[in-house]
Formats: C-alpha cells, structure tokens, sequence
C-alpha cells in the first residue's frame, strides 16, 4: 500500500495487470510511428472516438513514410469529424521532418521529439516511455486528474504553477522499470475509474490514500477552469450551386480556424464574383458551432448560379463538391460537413 510519500507505480502497475486495457488497436504495435499517430488522436478526444479513426488512418498511412508522401487533402479528410485540425496538419509536417532529417526514424530523446511540430512535453514522454521504456514522465487530461485528486490539490490545473507542481508529481511517481506500462496504467486509471464524473471510487486501488477520497472531494476535484463567456462572432457563408447541383468550395487559409479544411465561402470575401447582383434564393436555419475560445454564429445563404457565372466560377480557385456522390477526398470542417449532410437530405426529402 502506497502513501503520500511513496510513488504509486507498484500499485497502479499491479491493478494494470489484472485490469487494465491491453487490446486496443495502438497497444499491438509499439513502434514510434503507431504510437505517435495514437497519442496526437487522442488529445483532447475519448478512447472510443479515436478508434476507427485511428484504424483507418493506419490502414490509409501504414508507414510514416506514406503519411508524409501524402497529399494534405487526402490527411484532413481522414481526420473530418475529429476535430483540433491543427493537429492533423502538424501531423503531416512532422512526418515530412522525420523522413527529411531522420531518415524516417523517430528520435530518441526528449528535446528532439519536442522540437517537431505537435508534439509537447507529455506527448514526447509518451512515445518515449511507451515505444524505448524510457522513464520519462507524462501530464495529460487523465493524468492531471488522476493527480490532482489523489493529492487533494485544490487549484485549476491548467495555472502555470499548478502545472509546475504537477510535473514535478508526475516525475516522482513515474518509476525507472515498466514505464511503457506505467505510462498506460495512469491514464486507463483516469480513463476508466478516475472519471470526470461519477468516478468508480470503490474499486480504485489508489483510494486507500487519495486525499480528494478522504476529504471528501472527488466530485469536486480537479477544479474547473474559472468560468468566463465565451465571445461570440458571427459568419455569413454562401451555399453556391450550379445547373448541376454541386456545390462550390474554397480551401481555407493554412492557419486560423479550420486552416486548410474546404468550407463554403464567406459572403464577405472575394469569391471570384460579385454576388451583389444576386439574390439568394433561401436563408438556411442559423448553425452554431461552439470552438475553446469562442463561439460562431453561421448563417447560410443558398445561390443558385445562372450559366454565365458557373463559367466564372471554373476558372476560380476552389471545386465544386457533389454532396450526394462525393468524387474528392476532401477534408471539410464539422460544421461544413453537417450542412451539406443536412442540405442534401432536405433536398431528397423535397423532390
């Protein structure tokens, strides 16, 4: 039985070997590259989100060589649905920097594999501890939490100290042996018991002496982030069609939200034409889709295209997209793709 004083690898190893998840998809393998892709996907999203995600990006990129040969379209149109394009992107780049630099071969320590693009600190530790055993610590969601319960620590974990004194927590109970199976341990013990929510006290074998249990605590603990309105900002997108029925698109910029996603147009920016001599022909219902920082209110306006302006729109930089029989592996927004989805059954329901 471990105490405050004494790290908590032995316990938590011992309930890993009886209880903790060994098939999942990224465990068979425990290479760099499976690793890596695994631990980027699973950011910020649940176990049983990322799984078919994974499985068809690895079936699409079985190397890390055919992921950075890949074009980026083919990369975020994988990861639509998925969320944080960011990551999908650097994803991309950093596979490009390991067949450049590397040789294709990812490196062994910590301040190399945090020099790529997307990879942090707990991220770098991950693939390190998981992929070569090396006793390198990591400090995710489940992590903090895991953490910041047992030690009863009463402050938001995202407050730079608070971070600090996490690692420094983290590092004390990462053990020198197994740390690729300690490294899982702790975050399946977030992930299944350690909940957010309703966590499975009872049968933790931390809650002999986790602080938050013994306080009192666990409904309370990890303190959320202190509550501030998010801004709101407003977009107004232009639905385009042709005689056809498709639907124009244009490429997002690199950076900014949903940065190198296809998205319909915004009404505001140039779109090869001017759309002041048009009406639109309907006004969608509104959409709002809801980022870290902010929340945007979308407003759709449908255009049907006369012959004229259709010839324009061919020599424009953008494509047009068959909602109903899509012929481009195209990556698109969320919110982008739910309309179309949306648009092209209220389409066959009214034919």
């Amino acid at each position: 039985m471990s105490s405050l004083n004494t790290p908590i690898s032995d316990v938590l190893l011992d309930w890993f070997d009886q209880h903790g998840r060994h098939d999942l998809p990224w465990q068979q393998d425990k290479s760099p590259y499976p690793v890596w892709v695994s631990e980027i996907m699973l950011q910020q999203t649940q176990v049983s989100t990322v799984i078919p995600y994974y499985q068809r990006f690895i079936d699409t990129f079985p190397t890390v060589e055919a992921l950075a040969n890949a074009p980026i379209d083919q990369v975020l149109h994988l990861w639509t649905g998925l969320g944080y394009y960011a990551r999908a992107r650097n994803l991309h780049k950093t596979a490009q920097l390991i067949v450049e630099q590397y040789q294709g071969i990812f490196p062994a320590s910590l301040d190399a594999l945090q020099a790529l693009p997307g990879i942090g600190r707990s991220t770098a530790g991950a693939i390190l501890s998981i992929t070569q055993n090396q006793p390198t610590a990591i400090l995710d969601g489940n992590v903090k939490r895991v953490l910041a319960r047992y030690h009863a620590i009463q402050e938001w974990t995202g407050d730079t100290q608070v971070q600090k004194h996490l690692w420094q927590l983290a590092e004390f109970h990462t053990p020198k042996q197994r740390t690729g199976d300690y490294t899982q341990a702790i975050m399946d013990l977030g992930a299944t018991l350690c909940r957010r929510s309703k966590p499975s006290c009872l049968i933790c074998p931390l809650q002999p002496n986790c602080q938050a249990w013994l306080q009192g605590l666990t409904d309370t603990l990890p303190r959320p982030r202190p509550r501030k309105t998010l801004p709101e900002r407003t977009v107004t997108l232009a639905l385009l069609q042709n005689n056809q029925g498709e639907i124009w698109l244009q490429q997002r910029p690199p950076s900014g939200i949903w940065g190198g996603l296809w998205s319909l147009p915004e009404i505001d920016d140039p779109i090869a034409f001017d759309l002041s001599a048009q009406q639109p022909t309907e006004t969608l219902p509104p959409l709002k889709h809801t980022f870290s920082h902010f929340q945007l209110q979308i407003t759709v306006e449908r255009y049907r295209l006369p012959n004229d302006l259709h010839c324009v729109m061919d020599t424009a930089e953008g494509l047009w997209y068959n909602v109903d029989q899509p012929q481009q592996a195209v990556g698109l927004a969320a919110p982008i793709k739910k309309l179309l989805q949306q648009f092209s059954q209220h389409r066959s329901s009214s034919r």
